[in-house]
């Protein structure tokens, strides 16, 4: 059974800057698009970037600018870098991945992650 595990996360002011990590093992890793949502109490989970197997990123408007993702497919990780944090990205993250070409939808993720929390003071 393939598993999906963050680190990085933690509290940062805002402008500041976070990297998340998220290591993947027992999957066949070049085959699979990675990504990150997020989750913020009382809210539903929402997609932040993705990046597929093909290299293709993608990534939600609130994000666009600051954030950018990146895989090592010979580490079998993917690393969210997070730049000019604002207080509205303090939210739960969650690795994520399929074997979908790209994905923006819950319901697309075959594998989640534990999460790793990220909280931005202003």
């Amino acid at each position: 059974q393939g598993q999906l595990v963050e680190s990085g996360g933690g509290l940062v002011q805002a402008g500041g800057s976070l990297r998340l990590s998220c290591a993947a093992s027992g999957y066949t890793f070049t085959s699979y698009s990675m990504g990150w949502f997020r989750q913020a109490p009382g809210k539903e989970r929402e997609f932040v970037a993705s990046i597929g197997w093909n290299g293709r990123t993608d990534y939600a408007d609130s994000v666009k600018g600051r954030f950018g993702i990146s895989r090592d497919n010979v580490k079998r990780t993917v690393v969210l870098q997070m730049n000019s944090l604002k207080a509205e990205d303090t939210a739960l993250y969650y690795c994520a991945g399929t074997l979908l070409p790209t994905f923006q939808k819950v319901a697309d993720i075959a594998s989640w992650g534990q999460g790793t929390q990220v909280t931005v003071s202003s």
